[in-house]
């Protein structure tokens, strides 16, 4: 409609006044609009909004507890971040679930941790004890490692024993050096 008159409505057809408001085209953006675009989107729940936010587990095999810990040795989760086999995340240790992958010969003594039936079963039946994890915590197992995975960190294991264990050779060194070291302190 070039002029508003006749028709259901007269003069301004509806378009208020004079001004950018009243002519073709009046698209202006809202100012909260560009508040709202200032804002940073929240990452992480668009697409997955159904993932849920309960913390993972981190899985523990009876064979890996078999190689590092000795009989009648307590096992709780941070026993297992100080023998480097589970790592902690963001500063907190995680919650630790054992899994019946492998053999044990050794009895441990169990608290704190998630543990499945049949590991439960075979602690039991080599003598060792289990305290099952409070209620409230929820059981969610992070998906099993690839195999490679598993080489790297048996690789790990083997390196970080290897490491703790002084071998004879720097045992000489370490003793010359303070030989050295007392003697310009004599000086």
């Amino acid at each position: 409609m070039i002029v508003a008159r006749g028709g259901k409505r007269g003069k301004t057809a509806g378009r208020g006044g004079k001004g950018q408001s009243a002519r073709a085209g009046n698209k202006r953006r809202p100012e909260w609009r560009d508040i709202i675009k200032r804002v940073p989107k929240l990452r992480g729940r668009g697409k997955n909004s159904n993932k849920s936010f309960a913390e993972r587990m981190t899985v523990v095999d009876l064979s890996s507890i078999e190689g590092l810990f000795t009989a009648n040795e307590a096992l709780t989760p941070t026993i297992l971040v100080e023998k480097g086999i589970v790592a902690t995340f963001k500063g907190r240790i995680p919650v630790v679930k054992i899994l019946a992958n492998g053999e044990i010969t050794k009895a441990v003594m169990i608290t704190g941790c998630a543990i499945s039936a049949s590991a439960k079963e075979k602690v039991i039946k080599v003598g060792g004890s289990v305290k099952d994890l409070p209620s409230n915590v929820v059981l969610k197992v992070k998906k099993p490692q690839s195999e490679k995975a598993k080489v790297v960190a048996a690789a790990a294991l083997k390196a970080n024993a290897e490491a703790k264990t002084p071998k004879k050779s720097d045992a000489k060194t370490e003793s010359k050096g303070e030989v050295k070291s007392k003697e310009k302190s004599k000086k």
